[in-house]
């Protein structure tokens, strides 16, 4: 059974007990941490309330920038990740999502050997933690500074080429969801999911993420969902929602609108 859940990103001016409480009581079964908030709170406070609100770690999100972009050295953008598998693996995190960083001026050929280089060296040591990560493709016009890698192709063909079995993919329909090409790739590209975020648009992204309300906007997720229960994908399911457009919507209506929409869509009955 997928476990549901929420990115803190969809509440990101809550702190991490408001969020585990208004998730819990929303009846989600889990929760897609965001480091910058797991710092503030804590990491033993964060395992205490995890505990104290029954939610599963759906993800730790993120790790990466391996490219320079984000300005860190290589050998500090790779220790970084190192940190993170180790939050991850205290979290009981189902997977630490890593994004490639930008091309930063690079050659594609320099780029990518970068990106696997560090995903190797990183995926050996999360694979002493017992954590998995999961390289997430990112929508080119409103993340070029946060990977190169932007639709599912590109991304397998980096899981392949670094060849080590803990490193998958995360699926976020907002990225790749508007591609003609997502619901033919899907069913090859299941075996490799670790993690799939819900989330919709109004149109293609242009310049930064934007996303609307589940079911106001043009991402297909009804049949993306059905294409991915008919692949076999049982792995957790999460909701992210942030942008201008969710803006001056409640946060405890977002919540309550994301949860019936989820419970239309898997044609769950709630009591």
């Amino acid at each position: 059974m997928n476990t549901l859940s929420i990115s803190q990103l969809s509440t990101l001016r809550w702190d991490m007990a408001t969020d585990a409480a208004a998730y819990a009581a929303h009846g989600f079964d889990g929760i897609g941490i965001y480091r910058p908030k797991l710092a503030d709170y804590g990491l033993d406070q964060t395992i205490e309330l995890l505990a104290e609100t029954s939610l599963a770690v759906t993800s730790l999100s993120w790790a990466g920038g391996f490219t320079g972009s984000d300005g860190r050295p290589v050998l500090d953008a790779v220790n970084d990740a190192i940190g993170a598998v180790r939050e991850a693996a205290n979290l009981r995190a189902e997977t630490l999502i890593v994004l490639a960083g930008g091309r930063n001026n690079h050659i594609r050929s320099h780029a990518r050997r970068t990106l696997c280089d560090a995903l190797l060296e990183i995926s050996l040591a999360a694979e002493s933690f017992g954590v998995q990560l999961s390289l997430e493709p990112i929508h080119p016009g409103c993340g070029d500074e946060w990977s190169f890698i932007n639709d599912l192709q590109a991304a397998l063909d980096i899981i392949e080429t670094v060849g080590h079995p803990n490193l998958g993919m995360t699926l976020d329909t907002y990225h790749v969801g508007m591609d003609e090409d997502t619901l033919a790739w899907l069913p090859d590209v299941v075996p490799y999911l670790r993690l799939v975020q819900f989330g919709d648009g109004r149109h293609s992204p242009v310049g930064e993420m934007n996303r609307c309300l589940l079911g106001d906007g043009c991402i297909a997720n009804q049949k993306i969902f059905d294409c991915l229960i008919d692949s076999g994908y049982s792995g957790p399911m999460e909701i992210e929602l942030i942008g201008e457009d969710v803006e001056n919507v409640g946060y405890d209506d977002v919540l309550e609108h994301a949860r019936i929409f989820f419970d239309r869509m898997t044609g769950t009955v709630r009591s």
